[in-house]
């Protein structure tokens, strides 16, 4: 991963392959971000007009490269626009900055040095101004043939693909005790933002629900964590019969992990559910084509939940994080479910299955009402769980719905606050209906319109009594097809880690909404 220093050079005189300055949106023109002004002054105060001859305007995002004027000690200047410059008095916003950095991390691919001279002006800056640095800077290139070290007959890596190597946070104050709490954070979080990434990123023939486990199991050794691994014979003899209706379709069977960091002054618990659904071909209810190539990403959930655990415990937070991963492959074969079969889940509710391809449900309800059991304090899900979700809010939000308002407002706050974009929505009771089953206690689907909506519904059917619950629909986040933007790459972007990570934060802090 990219490394991090906090750097007490100037920007006029850090030796770096590049220098960062931020430039903005203002009403007559672009305004130089503060962080900059010792590179303003080597072109002589004129570096908002130099820039503004190249086309520049300060838009969020927008880089501009030029040569270093005299008295750099860098080549080159890159100018990253923050968008629109804030009210007289007012700082840039963190998001603002996350994504500036993210954006100048990915323009300097293959450097392997650039001073970021981005206004950071107190310790949350900072940590903003890392994380979007160290997010922006990742990239995939396990399964290229010259994507790390030698490629195939012993072609090395030519560079272009290689991650900027080193970012220098200038201004960053390293002696300073928040500035350095706040960027150590930021690399752990980036860290497993980045390991979710990768998991997401991995193609399903590599990683499946036995490998997923395996990767729990190291990271649990790794970290001091504890971890349980339910098999195939474990969950059948349990009575996971979500699970293993979902899994028993495909040669790789499922699992169901159990992953906890606890601290002994931690007097709080927070369950967290994730679907880990590693390839979903829609089982006998078999996806339409266009529709499958990126069904990767259907474990994203799943992978989320354990990077936030893992990041729980690296930051030792006072609070007890217990993560179920949910993990099957949904495949179609002569063992699969089928559509009309009727299943008996861990909770003893049986579930007509009307769609075999709305199985990330089934897989989370067996999750949730196991971890119901241990009565914790609050239980989030987090799952790539309907289309509805992507045509309601779009590519960039994620849905949040909940048994309790304050905890579905608490919620949607944190999402703002370290930003991620989510949107809260409602459980309509009038729905519920739509889900009743001649032959079982409830069926897997309702009415389609809502749908995203019914989904949540069927799984507040399986949490425990008097525990407040939260349901995240990132389907549309999840997975970007698209051009990298921000820090945003293509692939897996790690929705809702830092989401997850900062409930826990504050959980461990009393502040459970």
């Amino acid at each position: 991963m990219t490394a991090l220093t906090l750097s007490t050079s100037s920007a006029a005189t850090v030796r770096a392959d590049a220098v960062v300055v931020g430039v903005a949106k203002g009403a007559k023109g672009v305004v130089v971000a503060p962080g900059a002004e010792a590179v303003d002054k080597a072109f002589g105060g004129k570096l908002a007009g130099v820039l503004e001859t190249l086309g520049a305007s300060g838009a969020e995002g927008e880089v501009t490269k030029l040569p270093a004027a005299d008295g750099l000690k860098t080549p080159v200047v890159l100018a990253v626009g923050l968008g629109d410059a804030p009210a007289k008095g007012d700082g840039y916003a963190h998001e603002a900055l996350r994504r500036a950095a993210g954006s100048a991390a990915r323009a300097l691919a293959g450097s392997k040095k650039a001073g970021f001279a981005l206004p950071v002006e107190d310790a949350e800056a900072a940590a903003a101004v890392s994380e979007g640095a160290l997010l922006g800077a990742y990239t995939f290139t396990a399964f290229r043939s010259n994507g790390a070290g030698n490629g195939k007959n012993g072609k090395k890596n030519d560079g272009k693909s290689a991650p900027l190597a080193e970012v220098a946070i200038l201004g960053g104050k390293p002696r300073d005790k928040e500035f350095k709490a706040a960027t150590e954070r930021a690399q752990a979080l980036a860290a497993e933002i980045n390991r979710a990434r990768d998991l997401i990123n991995t193609p399903s023939n590599a990683l499946n629900p036995k490998s997923f486990a395996a990767e729990a199991q190291a990271a649990a050794k790794e970290f001091g964590l504890k971890v349980e691994v339910l098999d195939e014979k474990a969950l059948k003899k349990g009575g996971y019969g979500g699970l293993m209706g979902v899994g028993q379709g495909s040669e790789a069977p499922p699992r169901l992990v159990r992953i906890a960091h606890t601290h002994p002054k931690a007097n709080k618990t927070l369950a967290l559910v994730g679907k880990g659904i590693t390839y979903d071909s829609g089982g006998i209810s078999l996806k339409p084509a266009g529709h499958n190539e990126t069904m990767k990403c259907d474990m994203s959930g799943a992978a989320a939940v354990f990077a936030a655990v893992v990041a729980a415990a690296r930051l030792g937070l006072e609070v007890n994080v217990t993560g179920w991963l949910a993990l099957a492959e949904n495949m179609p074969s002569g063992s699969a479910t089928r559509p009309g079969d009727v299943l008996t889940m861990y909770s003893g509710k049986t579930v007509e299955v009307l769609n075999t391809d709305a199985e990330g449900r089934l897989v989370l309800a067996d999750a949730l009402a196991r971890a119901s059991e241990e009565e914790p304090d609050a239980i989030v899900d987090v799952a790539t769980l309907t289309g509805a979700m992507v045509l309601a809010l779009g590519h960039r939000h994620f849905g949040i719905m909940a048994n309790d308002e304050a905890f579905r407002t608490s919620i949607h706050e944190i999402a703002e606050e370290v930003g991620e974009q989510s949107w809260p929505m409602p459980m309509p009771e009038h729905l519920r209906k739509g889900m009743d089953s001649p032959v079982a206690d409830i069926a897997n689907m309702g009415e389609r319109m809502g749908g995203g909506l019914v989904a949540g519904l069927f799984l507040k059917e399986f949490i425990g009594e008097g525990i407040p619950w939260a349901h995240l629909d990132i389907a549309g986040p999840a997975f970007h097809e698209g051009s990298p933007w921000g820090y945003t790459p293509k692939g897996g972007t790690g929705s809702a880690v830092r989401t997850l990570v900062r409930l826990a934060e504050r959980t461990a802090a009393g502040d459970l909404g």
